[in-house]
């Protein structure tokens, strides 16, 4: 199964401070089709205003990475972390017992991300928060693990979640194409934050939401250059 989600289909939040594109059900949208895909609960692709961000609120009980694609996102927690995210790197937040955080743009133009939910393996956990640079060129033509809790990548640089999930990326020239395996029963996601991609040799176009199950292979061409963020479930 190969089932690309149109971006102008992906549900719509939108006030003075905030253009969200909710990927499954969030907040005042909700589609009994689109509550998840495994463990991947939250795809929201948001674009905050300069000067502006989302105050400080809770979590419990779920594994939050953000991806930058534009500008700089800026953390802070009651934990006493703190930290400013780049376009290109990501940030992870283990919500665990429970933690309130808030996240700004305090850069001089809009800030453009992909927050993704994904369920933990166990409830109660200890929170935390961690963030990593990880430059374009180093994914340029190949799939990078950039979070992960699955066994075979301990030990990398990647950042470490509380789930047997991965979330990957990578930069892909025009004609170029990149693979990833998925394991059998496991699923993934995929949404590439620029340019236009084939999966499988079905097209996708930027931000549009790509849903695979039941596939070994997963064979990503771009078709423009693109950045491709791949998120790979139980």
């Amino acid at each position: 199964m190969i089932d690309v989600r149109p971006f102008d289909s992906l549900g719509k939040f939108r006030i003075d401070w905030l253009n969200a594109s909710h990927h499954f059900s969030f907040g005042h949208y909700v589609d009994p089709k689109r509550m998840g895909f495994g463990a991947l609960r939250v795809w929201n692709d948001d674009t905050i205003e300069p000067g502006t961000g989302f105050d400080p609120h809770p979590h419990r009980d779920m594994e939050i990475i953000t991806y930058v694609r534009k500008g700089a996102i800026t953390h802070q927690d009651r934990l006493g972390n703190q930290g400013r995210t780049e376009a290109g790197d990501v940030q992870v937040m283990s919500a665990g017992t429970g933690i309130v955080h808030a996240e700004y743009n305090e850069e001089p133009d809009q800030t453009q991300i992909f927050q993704i939910w994904i369920e933990p393996s166990g409830r109660g956990l200890e929170p935390r928060w961690d963030a990593r640079q990880f430059p374009k060129g180093d994914r340029s033509g190949d799939l990078v693990v950039l979070a992960s809790g699955r066994a075979q990548d301990a030990g990398n640089d990647a950042l470490s979640i509380n789930q047997d999930a991965a979330v990957l990326g990578a930069t892909v020239k025009a004609g170029q194409s990149v693979t990833h395996t998925l394991a059998k029963g496991r699923k993934a996601y995929l949404v590439a934050a620029a340019g236009a991609i084939e999966v499988n040799g079905v097209a996708a176009q930027a931000r549009d939401g790509v849903a695979i199950a039941d596939v070994e292979t997963v064979e990503i061409t771009a078709t423009e250059d693109a950045e491709v963020v791949l998120v790979d479930v139980p």
